[in-house]
Parts: structure tokens; C-alpha cells; sequence
């Protein structure tokens, strides 16, 4: 695939995600989507239920995997069962892509079952896309990773996130999921411009986005995919939009789920964006310079 083309593949439409609460109208109503996302950790397991309804899911819709579990910063690289069972679900699903987070979540066989943020360094940037490259390759698919929502900084830090994140898609050769929601998260708790984040990223590189609600509390904002998506969110995705050229995207939203009918709907509004893109005939994005190695 060449270096400019990732998001030259992924026009896909408009996804959601596969919950529990929606099987049955999925299964007896078949409505028509776009494609859905799962979640890779929750049908990596060797029959039952889930593997049932995943099957019936495929005969009609495309899937494409989402991972909550790969730690593509882990300073110990990829775990070797969990990459052994990710490829067989890989097979079953034949995803075009595979997307997981930006991150880190164990020490020393520890996890702590959550994203937790990188220190944007060059070290962990050279090590983490060291761990892409071993995922890609041991899977056979291309891979994306998705920026995480962050509520805590490094003091060590040599760089900004969207610096960062550059850094390490360009030396794993891999593509950017662009999560909008999480920037938009991010630069409220830490004080940057969600702005300045989209417009210096590898356009050329963002193969999906994510776009989601939020929570604002009195001192911090909380990425709770509990509620449709705010203004401000769908303004930064008309931006990213703009820039990255017509991508894959998916409505998260996954406590206190509605109605089959309304996700569905509150992720349709993307339309309107994608649209003003393909009238604006956007050119293809061109690569930009990155950080230097040092």
C-alpha cells in the first residue's frame, strides 16, 4: 500500500459499534449500515454466544476491528497470545484494517485496564512503532492507531502529542485513526488548540475517525461516549474533514445506550460534513515534513 494512500481506501461510509443491546433489532430488523466496528477483545474467544452472533453479523455487514488491549507503547512489545488470537478473529472477520490506541496499560504483567498516555519522547516514539510494525506484520493487515483522550501529562516529555503521534505513524509506516472527540478532550484539560493538533498531523495518513460525546465536569472534561456528540466535536469533524479528505467513520457511544434508531441517526449527521468534502473536491492530502530523530 503506498505511503499515501491510507486514507485512500478507507471510504467506507458511516459506521457504529456492535452492542449487546442492539442484537436483536440487527439480527431480525437488517437494517441498513454501512459497516460496523467491534471491539476485538470481546470475540477473541473460541465459541459461544459472541462468535454466533458475530458470524450472522459478517453474513450481511462488513466488520472492521477495534482493539482496547494491544498497548502499542508497552515498553515489553506485543503479547504473543494475545497477537496469536487477534490474527485467528482477523481471519473470521477478514477486517480490511485494524485500528488500537496510542498507548500503555501494564507494568511488570500488571494491567490496569485502561489507556493510559504515552511521554511523548523519541525513545517511546522509536519503540512504539517498533511494536507496530512486529502487530502489522505477524497480522498481514494494515494498522491504524487512534489517538487517546488524556487527562495527565509527562514531565518528560520532548514534544507536543500531535508531534508524537506524527513521529511514530511515519517510522512504522502505519495510518492514523483520528479520534476528534479525544483531541477535542485533551485540549480542553491541557490547554492546547484542537486545531493545531488537526492541522499538523499527517493528513495523508488518517484512514478513520472517531467522534463521540463527552462529559464537561467543573475542572476537567471526560471522554464518556454516554451521549450524542456536541457542537464543538461535529465543528473540529467538518475541520479534520476538510484536511484528511473523505475517511471511514464512527459514531462511539457506549454507556447509557438509545435506540438502535437514534445512534444510528446521530452518526448519519456525518453525512452532511463528508458531503461539503466531496463538493469541495479536496486533492489528495500531501505528506508533511515530520519531527527529526535525534
Amino acid at each position: 500500500m503506498p505511503a499515501n494512500k491510507f486514507n485512500g481506501y478507507t471510504d467506507y461510509g458511516i459506521g457504529i459499534g456492535l452492542r449487546i443491546p442492539h442484537y436483536e433489532h440487527i439480527l431480525s430488523r437488517k437494517p441498513s449500515v454501512d459497516w460496523f466496528e467491534i471491539i476485538s477483545e470481546n470475540f477473541m474467544v473460541d465459541g459461544g454466544r459472541p462468535l454466533e452472533v458475530l458470524d450472522q453479523i459478517l453474513a450481511q455487514y462488513q466488520v472492521v476491528q477495534h482493539g482496547v488491549a494491544m498497548y502499542f507503547g508497552a515498553a515489553a512489545g506485543p503479547n504473543k497470545e494475545h497477537l496469536r488470537r487477534l490474527k485467528t478473529l482477523t481471519k473470521r472477520t477478514k477486517t480490511p484494517w485494524l485500528t488500537d490506541h496510542l498507548c500503555w496499560g501494564s507494568v511488570d504483567g500488571t494491567f490496569s485496564h485502561d489507556l493510559l498516555p504515552m511521554p511523548y519522547t523519541f525513545a517511546a516514539a522509536k519503540q512504539t512503532a517498533a511494536n507496530i510494525r512486529q502487530v502489522r506484520d505477524t497480522l498481514e493487515i494494515p494498522i491504524a492507531v487512534e489517538n487517546v483522550s488524556s487527562y495527565t501529562e509527562f514531565h518528560v516529555s520532548e514534544m507536543t502529542e500531535w508531534e508524537f503521534l506524527s513521529e511514530v505513524v511515519e517510522l512504522a509506516d502505519c495510518g492514523i485513526l483520528l479520534d476528534v472527540n479525544n483531541i477535542y478532550v485533551s485540549a480542553k484539560n491541557h490547554g492546547f488548540s484542537a486545531y493545531d493538533y488537526i492541522d499538523n498531523v499527517p493528513h495523508h495518513r488518517v484512514a478513520q475517525m472517531h467522534i463521540a460525546g463527552h462529559t464537561k465536569f467543573e475542572k476537567y472534561i471526560l471522554d464518556t461516549h454516554d451521549h450524542p456528540v456536541l457542537d464543538p466535536v461535529w465543528k473540529l469533524y467538518a475541520h479534520a474533514t476538510k484536511l484528511c479528505g473523505v475517511t471511514a467513520t464512527l459514531l462511539e457511544w457506549d454507556d447509557k445506550i438509545p435506540s438502535f434508531d437514534e445512534v444510528h441517526n446521530e452518526a448519519l449527521k456525518a453525512n452532511e460534513f463528508i458531503a461539503q468534502a466531496r463538493e469541495a473536491k479536496i486533492p489528495v492530502p500531501q505528506k508533511i515534513s515530520r519531527t527529526k530523530i535525534r
